[in-house]
């Protein structure tokens, strides 16, 4: 087992990052806006949080924004461009119950919401976030909420 060990942060350039380690970090980054939202919006048991919580956070649901977001034209030349590293990465693991493609998908999500974050963009990181809050709760998601 690693042991921990004292960690100096310094700004990195996430542009020089690897996708999966972008990847990383945003599905991090992007969980904790959902929980957030569920908890301030009233759903407090660990069970229905997680019910609740895969509607937005599942792979299926975050390909079907990003694809959606892609179709909008809502990302900038950057942002499709991470978006495509993080899609186009070859990971050594694949999300169960999905297909590969759709997984691949989700890592790009994820993959943009880490540089964004990393960048600190954080502004943006929100913009995102609420917008596909938006989307879920609207039904304009696939995989809507029931």
């Amino acid at each position: 087992m690693l042991k921990p060990k004292v960690l100096k942060e310094e700004d990195k350039n996430p542009y020089t990052m690897a996708a999966l380690t972008l990847a990383y970090l945003g599905d991090g980054v992007y969980e904790v806006y959902i929980r957030r939202h569920l908890v301030k919006g009233g759903i407090v048991k660990p069970q229905m949080l997680q019910r609740y919580a895969t509607h937005y956070v599942s792979a299926k649901a975050q390909a079907d924004l990003i694809t959606k977001m892609e179709a909008k034209n809502m990302l900038s030349e950057d942002e499709l461009d991470i978006f495509h590293r993080g899609r186009n990465a070859k990971s050594h693991t694949h999300a169960k119950n999905t297909s590969l493609a759709t997984y691949r998908l989700s890592t790009g999500f994820e993959a943009l919401i880490g540089y964004l974050d990393l960048l600190g963009k954080h502004d943006r990181v929100k913009e995102i976030c609420e917008w596909c809050i938006k989307q879920v709760e609207q039904g304009e998601n696939k995989d809507e909420c029931k």
